[in-house]
């Protein structure tokens, strides 16, 4: 069989499997029946293990391990000084002079470098034994090329990774120090009357190319900022509360991560909590639902309410529902978008319209675009809504603009 069929071969049998280079290593140190195989990097002027398959010779080499450049064969194989295949080191001056030969009695030894995708060396694709292999050829040396091949595809897929994730993070902590974003306030009126009760605070990102707002949360959980960005964009939105009339709440948008962190609950410590609710966004299930729960309920015992959106959705923001027992459910857009000519849909809002008042919460409909939603919504009995239709995202100088005569008293 070819090299180049013995690789497809092996690809194949191992697609499902999780870590290609792992497989690789595997493979052709069985091959060629040596007993360490290895994928090195060269950090400064050490030889760091990043990948090994050593099974019985795990002293030899394990992932995490460095060994100074100068005691291994990489800087010599990379000049041409030594061959990439040695089949007996002791048959090589050089290489039976290089420290490892005696430190570790290697007698067989063949490598092939990685390079990165901008032409440098990464570091080495290499198997060695204690025992010397007169038989190791070309076409070993063609098998163990098209191994680093693979493996150096793969390790190059992760530094780009890695180089996008620190690119990502240096954004995240400008767009963080210099504030580039604005914090944008949608109204959540009384259906009957068309007043505002409070305002949710959205945040919109001043950066190009454009990207939505979840994407941006999204990312920073990638590179674990999402606690970070998020308290930054809540320490901006609070700043908003004291500006608008009383008895008008601010909803904050805090992740089950940032709630759990604590550091929530200090950034909200000398707050006017009455004013504020909390509008926990997850849609998945809670890691750690004990750790949110004490934490709100420190902050409840002080007069903040508790929204949970997504209510019809889907499984999701039901169980937040059972979860956290909230002072305030949101309907989701895909429940009350169309609702006057759905009946599931008009069905599944009377419960939980009824479910609230069983539970003395209320109910806010997110995503109200027609006069035909609101009208239906109404005939439910859904108090609050949300929507284009009832008041579009703006700044606090146009939110403001709602209270002139000031606001009428709200239960």
């Amino acid at each position: 069989m070819s090299g180049t069929n013995i690789v497809a071969s092996v690809v194949k049998s191992d697609a499902d499997n999780e870590d290609v280079v792992q497989s690789a290593l595997n493979f052709v140190r069985s091959h060629l029946g040596m007993e360490v195989a290895y994928l090195s990097e060269f950090v400064d002027d050490k030889l760091v293990f990043r990948a090994v398959d050593a099974p019985g010779f795990e002293e030899m080499a394990a992932p995490g391990i460095s060994i100074p450049l100068n005691q291994v064969y990489c800087n010599y194989i990379l000049s041409g000084d030594l061959p990439e295949v040695i089949p007996d080191t002791h048959d090589i001056p050089l290489a039976k002079s290089v420290p490892i030969t005696e430190a570790v009695g290697v007698r067989s030894h063949v490598s092939v470098p990685i390079m990165r995708s901008n032409g440098t060396p990464y570091g080495m694709f290499c198997c060695l034994s204690r025992e010397p292999k007169p038989d190791l050829n070309p076409r070993d040396l063609g098998v163990m090329r098209a191994f680093a091949k693979i493996s150096a595809e793969q390790v190059n897929e992760k530094l780009s990774k890695r180089t996008r994730l620190e690119m990502l993070r240096e954004e995240l902590e400008r767009v963080i120090s210099q504030e580039r974003y604005a914090v944008m306030l949608q109204p959540i009126m009384d259906i009957r009357t068309r007043e505002p009760v409070g305002f949710e605070a959205l945040t919109r990102f001043r950066s190009e190319p454009y990207r939505p707002p979840n994407l941006w949360f999204d990312e920073a959980a990638d590179v674990g900022m999402q606690v970070d960005l998020e308290l930054a964009v809540i320490k901006s939105a609070l700043r908003s509360v004291s500006e608008l009339p009383e008895p008008i709440y601010v909803s904050l948008n805090a992740s089950p991560a940032t709630v759990a962190s604590g550091l929530l609950t200090e950034t909200l410590r000398h707050q006017p909590l009455d004013r504020i609710v909390l509008e926990v966004t997850e849609h998945a299930e809670i890691d750690d639902p004990q750790a949110v729960l004490d934490q709100l309920t420190k902050l409840r015992s002080n007069g903040l309410r508790l929204a949970v959106d997504d209510a019809g959705a889907g499984y999701s923001g039901l169980q937040q529902i059972v979860q956290l027992k909230p002072d305030i459910i949101k309907l989701d857009i895909s429940l009350t978008s169309g609702i006057e000519r759905d009946v599931v849909r008009s069905c599944l809002a009377e419960a939980l319209v009824g479910f609230a008042e069983q539970t003395n919460a209320k109910i806010v409909a997110e995503g109200i675009e027609t006069e035909g939603e609101l009208d239906a919504l109404r005939r439910l009995g859904v108090p609050l809504g949300q929507g284009y239709l009832l008041g579009r995202p703006a700044d606090l100088e146009t939110s403001q603009a709602w209270f002139s005569p000031p606001p009428r008293k709200h239960a």
